[in-house]
């Protein structure tokens, strides 16, 4: 019952959930603001799958946007990260939550960028995301490795988690292409599948607890396990700098014990253009109204001033940089 309140909350904290929308009216330059004051006009939210934590946490920060300033924000469900950044540089969305190496690597114009540099900045880097690799417990599969001809869930096209899915079976030295029986699924269908029997495992990227993940370990308890991917965090790190060791803690998802785990840091961006007063008037609600999108997420209580401005290599939004007092 617990992903149906959840969701329901998502549902009930975004004013429009909406495949794209109008663009943001720009009250004023880039660069420093007059004040923190939003002008009028309308922001879309890109954020993810409907059972992670950026649909949920999306919903709640485009009701908090909505309620505390002129702007009328609504979120969009998108397949998330790699996906979100493409549409936000192209002027579907406004803003968008992505994770820190989806979007260094949109910096760079690396990796599903092709050698496009993506002109985009951060608003704030926010709570970090927990990879979960789970596994059926009867599969014979208790690392990456052993996912060699395995039915496995990379997670949907386009995404952050399909990003961080290819990343750690190349650096268990297996070719996604080819070594696994890859099954592209976002997350709802990677759960479904699960249950069904008809993959044996899934990688998924995000915030504590996903309700999605909570109902599947609810479902099936110790028919299921979760693996330790901690071990290929130094070849991660030879990829990416942002990768970094965290937990999974065993209460979270009712587990026999914690679960060591690799962490990504998540960012809000937007693009370079962004209206520099209405970035600083958003950044400054995420911890004015810190609450609010607690009440929404537990992930929102890892969202941390001290942390807002590391959000290295993608340069900070000089709005958000008012706002948090640089």
């Amino acid at each position: 019952m617990r992903i149906k309140a959840l969701l329901a909350t998502a549902a009930a904290a975004a004013l429009v959930l909406t495949g794209c929308g109008g663009k943001q009216v720009q009250e004023a330059p880039t660069g420093q603001a007059a004040s923190c004051e939003a002008g009028d006009g309308r922001l879309t939210i890109a954020t993810g799958n409907t059972g992670g934590v950026y649909y949920v946490l999306g919903g709640g920060l485009a009701q908090v946007i909505s309620q505390n300033t002129k702007l009328r924000a609504t979120a969009a469900e998108t397949g998330a990260s790699v996906q979100n950044i493409q549409q936000l540089v192209a002027g579907d969305y406004d803003i968008a939550f992505t994770l820190a190496d989806t979007a260094a690597d949109a910096v760079a114009g690396k990796g599903a960028f092709d050698g496009r540099q993506q002109s985009i900045q951060a608003l704030s880097r926010i709570y970090p995301n927990s990879t979960h690799v789970v596994v059926k417990a009867d599969s014979g599969i208790n690392s990456v490795a052993d996912m060699r001809g395995k039915r496995i869930s990379t997670g949907s096209p386009k995404s952050g988690t399909e990003v961080i899915a290819n990343r750690l079976l190349e650096s268990a030295g297996l070719n996604p292409g080819a070594d696994v029986q890859a099954q592209r699924l976002a997350l709802g269908k990677s759960v479904d599948g699960m249950k069904s029997g008809t993959i044996d495992g899934l990688f998924w990227s995000g915030g504590l607890p996903t309700p999605e993940i909570t109902d599947l370990t609810t479902t099936l308890g110790g028919a299921v396990k979760f693996i330790d991917i901690t071990p290929l965090l130094p070849e991660l790190n030879k990829i990416s700098p942002v990768y970094e060791q965290g937990t999974i803690p065993a209460a979270t998802y009712g587990l026999p014990a914690d679960v060591p785990t690799v962490e990504v840091p998540n960012l809000l961006v937007v693009r370079d253009d962004f209206a520099a007063n209405n970035a600083c008037a958003v950044t400054k609600l995420l911890f004015d109204r810190k609450a609010d999108l607690e009440a929404v997420h537990p992930s929102a209580k890892q969202i941390n001033r001290d942390q807002a401005t590391k959000s290295d290599p993608v340069p900070l939004h000089p709005g958000a940089k008012q706002a948090l007092g640089g």
